[in-house]
């Protein structure tokens, strides 16, 4: 007779003790850059975002920010994220596994969860939420986990080549529109003249109900259209490359500094030109809708990867030579990851929204950056000063104790204590 299989273990979140050092700092680094980005979605009508003569920098101060934020931060610092969804996606599995339980039923449980919190966040607070994709396309993404690192490299560029793909149908599809439906597309994700952008910043400088039926518009339309074209194959590819860089030891520090130096080399010496190229286009091109909105974009897309890859590499060889100083700044605010995203948006909502200080279309890109510097001061002190008591982050909690079904022990001392 066969003796008694192993009793079942069901899997906990991960202690401190078991956390990857690296993949903290590049969470919390990530945050930040993500920050430069969205601030001009939080403070300005969505046009602005793509479009920047939409609302023009005035003067050379306001120029060189949004040249800054425009060919180093801008798709950048969100697909750095995304490998790192990517690589969780892996590790979370691998634990799961190894512990004795079903990894895809511990997954699809995190990724509902997620979904209902992104959907939450979207509707409720700020129709930029990433967390719905990540829910969506993540459940997707586990089936490439087992993937050899080769594999998934290939993958993430085939999954790239067909979001250049879609871009460029769209793109010919809007050129071949009657010119009074191109119009309404300017009118709607183009102009500030436009009446959608004029309803926009009606809305989102009045009360929270008005907010809500505008923040219901963007949402919808950035779930049921930016998802499927803008999103689904980009994101899938970048996961996958996030887990390829997990499992070949670049995210977690294993590699060399020749090759992380070479690798940051490759990345800035191929991203940066492509970057470069794309601004020529659209400022040759005059930023005109039918060019820019979806043909301009393609080179930055394309380079967004390699400048990821090239942070990455930077943000490890720093870790190695001023360790004290990455752990302080960026490995507290990677811990609370979830928090800190969903801070920012309650934060930014509540300085440019109408139902706190109703400051939108009124800050330009100097203020913007300003708040932005604040709050990257802001985010290691809390995110310090609440691990030195806590755990988890109150969102990380949250999510866990859905996730686990089970209310998880939020004090230091109850774990250290139920550990003794």
């Amino acid at each position: 007779m066969s003796a008694n299989p192993p009793a079942r273990v069901r899997v906990a979140p991960v202690s401190g003790t078991e956390r990857i050092a690296t993949l903290d700092i590049l969470r919390g680094f990530a945050l930040f850059g993500i920050l430069v980005m969205n601030i001009q979605a939080f403070a300005m009508i969505a046009a602005a975002y793509i479009n920047p003569p939409a609302v023009a920098p005035t003067g050379t101060a306001e120029y060189a920010i949004w040249l800054v934020s425009h060919v180093f931060f801008d798709k950048k610092f969100i697909t750095l994220f995304t490998m790192l969804f990517g690589a969780g996606i892996v590790l979370m599995t691998q634990r799961a596994q190894a512990v004795g339980n079903g990894p895809l039923t511990l997954h699809y449980r995190r990724m509902l969860w997620l979904l209902v919190i992104g959907l939450i966040h979207a509707y409720l607070i700020w129709y930029g939420d990433i967390l719905t994709a990540y829910a969506l396309i993540g459940m997707v993404a586990v089936f490439m986990r087992h993937w050899s690192p080769r594999r998934l490299v290939i993958a993430s560029l085939v999954l790239l080549a067909l979001q250049q793909g879609v871009f460029a149908l769209i793109g010919a599809g809007i050129t071949m529109l009657p010119p009074e439906e191109i119009a309404i597309i300017a009118d709607e994700s183009w102009l500030a003249t436009g009446s959608y952008a004029l309803a926009e910043i009606e809305a989102y400088r009045g009360s929270y109900a008005e907010q809500l039926a505008m923040r219901v518009q963007h949402s919808l339309a950035m779930q049921f259209f930016g998802i499927p074209t803008e999103q689904f194959f980009y994101l899938l590819g970048v996961m996958a490359l996030g887990m390829a860089a997990f499992k070949s030891g670049l995210l977690t520090g294993e590699w060399s500094n020749r090759a992380y130096t070479r690798l940051a080399a490759i990345g800035l010496a191929l991203g940066l030109p492509l970057v470069a190229l794309g601004l020529v286009m659209n400022e040759n091109a005059g930023w005109e809708m039918t060019f820019s909105l979806y043909f301009g974009r393609m080179p930055n897309t394309l380079a967004a990867p390699l400048l990821a890859l090239a942070y990455t590499a930077l943000v490890i060889l720093a870790a190695r030579r001023f360790g004290p100083a990455m752990q302080a700044l960026f490995a507290p605010v990677g811990r609370m990851a979830f928090s800190n995203y969903l801070a920012q948006s309650i934060i930014c909502t509540l300085i440019f929204y109408g139902h706190g200080l109703g400051l939108f279309m009124e800050v330009g890109r100097v203020g913007q950056i300003l708040i932005v510097l604040a709050i990257w001061i802001a985010m290691p002190l809390w995110s310090r000063a609440w691990l030195a008591r806590f755990r988890f982050g109150p969102a990380e909690w949250l999510w866990r104790s859905l996730v686990y079904r089970k209310a998880q022990p939020m004090l230091r001392r109850a774990s250290v204590a139920a550990a003794g």
